[in-house]
């Protein structure tokens, strides 16, 4: 399916938006996770369907000062 993932366009397999951020390699509980501009929290990301189009965002913390 194709999904705009941080505003780049992603073809991928997953289903759900915690498949996605295995798919694409982000670990940790830390992350930040919204779905056509609503928040999704860590719990319900296994729980959250994706379909053709959606626009993900993933945030994480940044290192540095």
């Amino acid at each position: 399916m194709k999904l705009i993932v941080n505003g780049q366009a992603h073809e991928v397999a997953a289903e759900t938006l915690a498949a996605l951020l295995s798919e694409l390699d982000f670990q940790g509980s830390w992350l930040a996770t919204a779905r056509n501009g609503d928040v999704v929290p860590a719990k319900e990301r296994d729980r959250c369907r994706l379909t053709d189009g959606d626009r993900v965002e993933i945030l994480s913390p940044m290192k540095g000062g």
